[in-house]
């Protein structure tokens, strides 16, 4: 008795002695700071910009608080349920009223909706009227020989552009898969890796001897219900609620804070220097936290020159390949657009519009429509801007805005249907399904890992998606906060 109580009160000494400093106020240094907090772990976070929340974003649009960057988590992930519960917001989780995805090729005229029975975009039966909807007689005869094709000519492919091409054809991989990816992630297909987007995949493919019927065979398994989720009045609340929860617990928050170096103290702990903006926007002072542990939850460009500040070299990895993207949140009074005429979502079929896809948020979340007037509506365009520093003033976005709106909705809108605008621009950090995600992740950690207590989290490790960057947040939170505490060899 009197060992483990020993135990124990040297793992809250320990608690009370480390102070850890996080670096980004996005959801992944919330979560972290959140997860460390509440073991009782001294934390004090730094963001730079005047608001918490990172990609989790909103703005006031004719009269309405709406979200302008992520609008949603995948339904089935376990570590956002255990956030949104732990906050004690399940009462605020909804459904989407309306998940319906449409492929539009606005140069050649046609808009279909995605096929039902689909996995990535890959049709499980290609004589469905839907799918030859969409990839014409032609496209449907070549995918037909996915069924023809002997099982002796079946392998392993990680490659979703390449297993789709071989097995069903050009138009597949064009019209159905493609939409997909670069409308969601920016990626083309073959930069996709098929065991980690679609689990059982490959095997079933072995299995059934057809990539169709790989594709029923996961249909079968597959869980029915909505992909995603959000909260009743938007994605802000999640912020606000874990900004309160933080506050409880002791974390210290300072907004329009930079942090321009971490270096190492001659105690082995880290010196955090900090830039904060003073009431005069012309002024700033200077600060110098002492830290424990250092938790970089910034983009990855800034992550990777405090990390090369604070290990006295670059990392070993090269940077990965970003994309950037501007959506552009418009609010129409546009009646025509009442009965959701393309459903929740649409993708453009890659270089046949210059938006890459539109979100009908009003179709997609009850709750916006009921704050909405009649014949209000709330769209998403996005456009992938790489190559285009300088970008558009508001008047030319907002016209391709409507001209690409115009195109992948079906409705002609104008610029007198315009009741409010926003424009938001994000890196686009790759989906964990990227085929050379995980190595570059390993080699990232494994090369932090040769200092004490530096720690990266971010979407940029995690793979995008809310899901993916809290569920990894989470667990090196666990990982750094168990080696502080309990050393090594961990509980016993």
């Amino acid at each position: 008795m009197a060992d483990s109580e020993g135990a124990f009160n040297n793992l809250v000494a320990h608690a009370h002695d480390a102070h850890f400093v996080v670096v980004g106020g996005g959801i992944a240094g919330l979560t972290f700071a959140y997860e460390c907090a509440k073991v009782g772990i001294a934390v004090t976070l730094f963001e730079k910009d005047d608001e918490l929340g990172g990609t989790i974003a909103s703005a006031e649009l004719d009269g309405v608080r709406i979200d302008t960057g992520a609008t949603s988590w995948q339904a089935k992930s376990t570590a956002m349920s255990d956030l949104i519960a732990g906050l004690g917001l399940e009462d605020r989780v909804i459904a989407p009223a309306k998940e319906q995805v449409w492929i539009a090729d606005p140069t050649r005229g046609w808009a279909a909706p995605l096929p039902a029975d689909t996995v990535l975009g890959i049709p499980a039966n290609t004589w469905d009227e839907s799918v030859r909807r969409v990839i014409g007689w032609g496209g449907t005869w070549r995918a037909y020989l996915d069924r023809l094709r002997p099982p002796l000519t079946i392998g392993v492919s990680r490659n979703l552009g390449a297993l789709v091409r071989s097995r069903m054809g050009e138009k597949v991989r064009d019209r159905l898969v493609a939409p997909l990816t670069f409308g969601r992630f920016a990626i083309a297909p073959e930069d996709v890796d098929v065991d980690i987007a679609a689990p059982g995949l490959n095997t079933a493919l072995t299995r059934t001897g057809s990539l169709g019927g790989a594709v029923s065979d996961l249909l079968v398994d597959r869980r029915r219900g909505a992909s995603i989720a959000s909260l009743d009045g938007g994605m802000s609340p999640l912020v606000h609620a874990l900004r309160a929860r933080l506050t409880e617990l002791g974390v210290v928050i300072h907004t329009g804070a930079t942090v321009t170096a971490v270096e190492r103290a001659k105690d082995a702990h880290w010196q955090v220097h900090v830039e904060t903006a003073e009431d005069d926007a012309s002024a700033s002072s200077s600060r110098v936290d002492t830290a424990t542990v250092v938790v970089l939850a910034t983009p990855e460009l800034i992550s990777r020159d405090l990390a090369a500040h604070a290990l006295g070299r670059p990392l070993a990895t090269d940077p990965s390949t970003t994309h950037s993207r501007e959506v552009v949140t418009l609010v129409l009074a546009a009646p025509a657009l009442d009965a959701a005429p393309r459903g929740s979502e649409v993708y453009a079929v890659p270089g046949s519009s210059s938006a890459s896809g539109v979100v009908h948020q009003t179709a997609r979340w009850d709750w916006l429509e009921s704050e909405t007037d009649a014949g209000r509506h709330v769209v998403s365009v996005s456009f992938d801007t790489d190559g285009d520093p300088a970008g558009m003033t508001d008047d030319e976005r907002r016209r391709s805005a409507l001209e690409a709106a115009s195109a992948l909705l079906g409705v002609a809108l104008s610029e007198a249907h315009v009741r409010g605008m926003h424009r938001a621009r994000f890196v686009l950090d790759r989906p964990r399904s990227t085929r050379d995600h995980a190595e570059r992740s390993a080699g990232v950690r494994s090369d932090l890992a040769q200092t004490t207590n530096l720690v990266a989290v971010g979407a940029w490790l995690s793979g995008s998606g809310l899901a993916q960057v809290v569920a990894d947040a989470v667990s090196e939170a666990d990982r750094i906060r168990s080696a502080v505490l309990w050393g090594d060899t961990g509980p016993n």
